[in-house]
């Protein structure tokens, strides 16, 4: 799909506009009531499984209709199972590991990993970590680049975590130069007022595929034209 940005370019801070997140909400579950005969044309899996991952401050009640979808698309979806997501990306990330593993194994299969927010950015190093145990990672509004400090979240994580941002952002630019090590799908909108859209985009690794789409960031993951995506990238990953 390209990657819309020159690496020299400086990335900008999030809007932070959260009536036009709200209002892309409001769009997005309109635009869904509309689309059911739309749906029905997606393809369909064939019972791969998927886990779908939560973003920050919300839990599995967050992709309760992204994973309806899925199932409905005929994949085995499961939550994350590690309840709120609070961000303590070093506490989460041995748990998801140990999870997406355990999952696996269970399945009899490798996993696909849908992500919305920092839920893909976990999603992204859970299949680092264990790449066996992951077919696929699709994220949604993800940051990739800097960690927290392209999000509405920056000041949280600086003044209430404590974190130097500015570290944060070179020890993540030290992990992500060596590619993940599976297909990852990087959904972005520049209508995100939470994160940063360049912040979304990995210009390191060559199996990434960037897709931009027209939705807010509240809005990724009910949004049809965002779930029309997911699917035909998902159907995409199986078939290859």
């Amino acid at each position: 799909m390209g990657i819309p940005l020159e690496p020299q370019q400086r990335i900008e801070p999030p809007g932070g506009n959260l009536l036009r997140e709200l209002g892309g909400v409001s769009r997005g579950l309109a635009r869904w009531s509309r689309g059911r005969r739309q749906r029905r044309w997606l393809p369909r899996g064939s019972g791969e499984p998927v886990m779908v991952l939560p973003g920050f401050l919300t839990s599995d009640a967050s992709t309760l209709v992204l994973r309806r979808f899925l199932r409905r698309r005929g994949y085995r979806v499961h939550g994350w199972g590690l309840g709120l997501n609070r961000g303590d990306v070093y506490r989460l990330l041995p748990l998801l590991v140990e999870r997406t593993r355990a999952l696996a194994a269970a399945e009899g299969s490798p996993l696909r990993l849908v992500g919305w927010s920092l839920g893909g950015t976990l999603a992204r190093e859970a299949a680092r970590e264990a790449t066996e145990a992951v077919a696929q990672v699709v994220t949604l509004g993800s940051p990739v680049v800097g960690g927290p400090k392209y999000t509405l979240a920056a000041r949280y994580y600086e003044r209430v975590v404590g974190l130097d941002l500015d570290a944060v952002e070179e020890e993540v630019s030290a992990m992500t130069a060596e590619p993940v090590g599976v297909p990852i799908t990087a959904i972005y909108s520049r209508r995100d007022q939470v994160v940063s859209w360049q912040a979304c985009l990995d210009r390191r690794d060559p199996d990434v595929e960037h897709v931009e789409v027209d939705a807010s960031q509240f809005g990724l993951g009910l949004d049809p034209e965002v779930l029309a995506v997911v699917a035909r990238q998902l159907a995409k990953g199986c078939a290859s």
